[in-house]
């Protein structure tokens, strides 16, 4: 009896103590319900602002638009050229020799006709002044000859072999003083002097660069353009030259155009001149010569970017206003020519229209949108 007793007795403990932690755990059940709940309170509230900083509240996208408005669209062929030196020289010896002297130094200005340099010209010079004596002797006789003529003194033989020695010798001069020039590197054009590629007692061939004159009081643009525009690009045209190292666009006219192509490249000349060209301008300085092609005065023009492809062709998004609110819509287009970034579009705009140009990206039809 007493063993049945201590029996129960443990088995009423053992449930109590099992209800006891029952109850613990479902009141740190109802502890954790609570938790979650503030955190996903928390959740939202973060969701909510992270919408709103987004531009992305309550269904709708956060865009910025644009009115279309005509403007001028002119396209331009852009042509590889260079800059050029009207009166630009690079000379060269006429004549086989030895530099014997420099009268220049890189800088200096020089007028035409001026001697930059001297070759040896020892025989040639040697040459002319006997000539020169013979001359100056013959020219005397026919002179004193002449004389006694006038006094009818001496037979008209006398004087005629007079003239005709002096006559001999001065055409003989002038043959050896054209020899003797071409020892001589002399400039055609006035300039500075840019550049000095010989040096004294080097011997020198004809047709061997020795010194730069340039002339940047009148520069120009030349370049080469392919032959299908032959016909379409002519003198007076207008064109724009872009210096790619100093940044720099300034206009200018096609002055020549080839009419002839180069069978090498198929291409022509063009050549537009440089009135107001900036001072830090080079000769065969790089340059970009951009040639208008196409001009239309009130041309639908739109960013490149903007344009968007769909298996029925390109299409822009634009912001259609519908009870007061706005919503985005696909607008199919076509477009024509592209140049710095910007297309023209031939159909599918008008004047009326809002172009979405911020936030266009996986925009779809017919969502609600809202500006800045």
């Amino acid at each position: 009896m007493k063993k049945l007793f201590a029996y129960l007795l443990l088995s009423m403990i053992a449930v109590a103590c099992g209800t006891e932690q029952a109850g613990d755990k479902t009141a740190e059940l109802e502890k954790l319900l609570k938790e979650q709940a503030k955190l996903n309170e928390k959740i939202r509230a973060l969701k909510d602002e992270i919408r709103k900083e987004s531009g992305s509240m309550a269904g709708t996208r956060l865009v910025e638009i644009k009115n279309i408005e005509p403007q001028l669209f002119t396209h331009y062929v852009d042509i590889q050229a260079k800059v050029d030196g009207n009166q630009s020289v690079t000379l060269s010896s006429r004549t086989q020799g030895t530099v014997n002297s420099i009268k220049v130094k890189v800088g200096d200005k020089v007028r035409p006709g001026q001697v930059l340099a001297q070759l040896d010209d020892a025989g040639a010079s040697g040459a002319y002044a006997e000539i020169n004596t013979q001359y100056q002797f013959a020219k005397d006789v026919y002179e004193k000859q002449k004389s006694l003529w006038e006094q009818q003194v001496g037979t008209e033989i006398q004087l005629l072999q007079a003239k005709n020695n002096m006559l001999a010798l001065q055409k003989r001069m002038s043959a050896t003083g054209s020899q003797l020039d071409l020892s001589k590197i002399r400039t055609p054009v006035a300039g500075t002097v840019d550049a000095i590629n010989i040096k004294v007692g080097q011997a020198l061939m004809p047709g061997i660069p020795a010194i730069s004159v340039v002339n940047l009081s009148s520069m120009k643009v030349t370049g080469n353009i392919g032959e299908s525009f032959s016909g379409k690009v002519n003198p007076g045209d207008s064109v724009m030259i872009y210096f790619p190292d100093l940044k720099k666009e300034i206009p200018s006219r096609i002055s020549f155009a080839s009419r002839m192509i180069d069978p090498r490249n198929r291409t022509f000349n063009v050549e537009a001149p440089l009135d107001s060209a900036p001072t830090s301008l080079s000769p065969n300085m790089i340059a970009v010569l951009k040639i208008a092609d196409y001009k239309a005065d009130s041309a639908m023009v739109v960013p490149v970017d903007l344009l968007q492809r769909a298996a029925d062709g390109q299409y822009v998004m634009i912001a259609e206003n519908r009870n007061g609110k706005l919503y985005s819509a696909r607008r199919k287009v076509t477009t024509g020519k592209t140049y710095g970034g910007m297309t023209e579009v031939l159909t599918g705009l008008t004047t009326k229209d809002q172009l979405i140009t911020n936030g266009y990206r996986d925009l779809n039809e017919g969502e609600e949108l809202r500006t800045k």
